[in-house]
């Protein structure tokens, strides 16, 4: 059986992929909680990681604000390499060069309470169930409706539901000021 791993709430698991996904640097922590050396992890596609809980219409959802420019959070359900499992949210940042072109992300990760979990697990249980029912496409539908409901966009949802809040907060900009 699978267990879930733990994280430190001090610790934060950062990688950096360039446009197609493909996995160009790795924190040590990432490859500590991961399960791969960091030799393993340089040039795969990050969803070496992915969970199979993890509905695809999240990642639909992703994806639609990263190519519109927009940085996001997302609360994401992680495989390592053994099987165990870990809860985290992601910021993600898009890096570019001189010319506004799009050249690679940073992704950090910081550990998320229970009650997160216990509040995204069952959304992402129902999505991952419609998604093999009828599709992504009707996921994607019924994500995005359950968001219009509520008022707001899916970031805005994981920020008011998992960002770093007091302390956490500072230390988790105060890491992301280290790969700027």
């Amino acid at each position: 059986m699978f267990q879930e791993i733990k994280l430190s709430n001090k610790k934060f698991l950062v990688s950096k992929t360039d446009t197609k996904g493909i996995i160009l640097y790795a924190n040590e922590y990432f490859s500590e909680v991961s399960g791969y050396s960091e030799v393993e992890l340089i040039g795969k596609p990050h969803n070496i990681v992915r969970h199979p809980d993890m509905p695809k219409a999240i990642f639909y959802l992703l994806w639609e604000d990263i190519k519109r420019g927009k940085n996001i959070s997302a609360v994401v359900k992680n495989r390592t390499k053994n099987g165990d499992y870990y809860w985290v949210v992601t910021d993600f940042e898009i890096l570019k060069d001189s010319m506004g072109n799009v050249t690679e992300y940073i992704a950090y990760r910081s550990s998320i309470s229970q009650q997160v979990i216990d509040e995204i697990e069952p959304l992402y249980k129902k999505l991952k169930d419609i998604e093999e029912q009828h599709g992504m496409k009707v996921s994607v539908d019924y994500i995005k409706t359950f968001l219009h409901e509520k008022g707001m966009s899916y970031n805005a949802y994981i920020e008011g539901l998992a960002a770093p809040k007091g302390l956490s907060a500072k230390l988790f900009n105060a890491m992301k000021k280290l790969f700027q």
